[in-house]
């Protein structure tokens, strides 16, 4: 029994082929906005390559920038077969066509729908991206005179001004790394060298900050270093008041940032996805009530449109057995007793076995 079966007048025949063209000329441009999309997340994941570790992380938009240009090419081509439906003679060029058109199809807003759900699934792989590239920014915030690594203070602190932040997971992420390069340190100083000695590793640890992190709207002047010393300060007590710097780390800074985009895109992927599932439910239902027009050798008349010719259960035991069918064709039969493939030549004797030959009479 079909499922969903529709009854299409030719009236109602034209009118679903010209919703179709129109449709599919929209779902070009829902091609392009994917393949925008897509772009715009590659963009924006380059823009701080510097402070992520190298992984999967521009699998998203990758793969909607392909889908992009996928659903270009299919919707363009779906639009030329619809517009040619509404002729029955055009359809017949068309009739072998369109049903590897609508499986390729079907596969396609497949495509669309995992990567709308790669938008969601993909905050593990950037949390620990922007973990292990931050440690590693930060640890070499100091080397500005090394080839390579120059760039990454300007980086940090640009960083840590825009998305009002500070360190890894917070500032006291600074608090464990010697972020002061040694060419600005005064090793006559006693202070310094102190510092230096009370360091297993020899470095130059200090309860500071970069200016980068310091909160411009802090009603009284940044405190940058001695953060956790209340007697350094007047009138400051580090338990208590709030600090004039960012607390947030810029690992969850960025990471909110990316959420925030990728949950938006998103979205609109899944309601690309939805329209062009409609599409291809319509481009279906004119499939088969055309192949069923010419069928009935009656173009005027009215014919029957379907999602499946049989039911759910039906359709899925078919393809399972022409998927396991397939190579067996060309196999010889192994039933028993067939195993030679000259078991049924006939012998030329026709069964008898003594027949005496006559002997050809010698010359005279």
């Amino acid at each position: 029994m079909a499922v969903l079966k529709v009854k299409f007048t030719k009236t109602k025949r034209d009118k679903l082929a010209q919703i179709l063209w129109i449709l599919n000329w929209v779902s070009v441009v829902s091609g392009i906005i994917l393949f925008s999309l897509g772009l715009f997340l590659k963009i924006e994941i380059k823009k701080r390559n510097e402070v992520m570790a190298k992984g999967d992380i521009n699998s998203v938009p990758n793969m909607l920038i392909s889908v992009g240009v996928i659903a270009c090419i299919i919707n363009f081509l779906g639009g030329k077969i619809c517009y040619d439906c509404s002729d029955a003679n055009k359809f017949s060029r068309w009739k072998l066509v369109m049903l590897p058109y609508i499986v390729c199809t079907f596969c396609f807003t497949f495509c669309i729908l995992v990567g709308a759900l790669m938008c969601y699934t993909m905050r593990n792989e950037l949390e620990e991206s922007l973990y292990l590239g931050l440690r590693d920014a930060i640890k070499f915030y100091k080397d500005t005179d090394i080839p390579g690594r120059c760039f990454l203070k300007k980086t940090v602190d640009l960083l840590q001004i825009g998305f009002h932040c500070c360190g890894n997971n917070g500032f006291r992420d600074w608090f464990e790394i010697q972020w002061v390069s040694a060419r600005y340190l005064n090793m006559a100083s006693k202070e310094v060298l102190d510092r230096l000695k009370s360091n297993v590793d020899g470095k130059f640890l200090v309860d500071g900050v970069p200016f980068s992190c310091c909160n411009p709207s802090s009603p009284r002047p940044c405190i940058q270093y001695q953060l956790t010393n209340n007697s350094a300060h007047y009138n400051y007590d580090f338990l208590t008041e709030e600090l004039n710097i960012w607390v947030k780390g810029c690992r969850e800074a960025l990471l909110d940032y990316y959420t925030a985009i990728m949950r938006s895109i998103g979205i609109a992927a899944l309601l690309i996805w939805l329209f062009e599932l409609s599409v291809l439910i319509g481009v279906r239902y004119l499939q088969t009530a055309m192949k069923n027009v010419l069928l009935l050798g009656d173009l005027e008349g009215e014919s029957d449109g379907w999602l499946l010719e049989n039911s759910f259960v039906e359709t899925a035991k078919y393809n399972i057995n022409i998927i396991k069918n397939l190579g067996k064709a060309n196999q010889i039969s192994t039933v028993s007793g067939m195993n030679d493939p000259n078991i049924d030549v006939q012998d030329t004797n026709c069964g008898k076995t003594n027949v005496t030959t006559k002997s050809i009479p010698a010359a005279r």
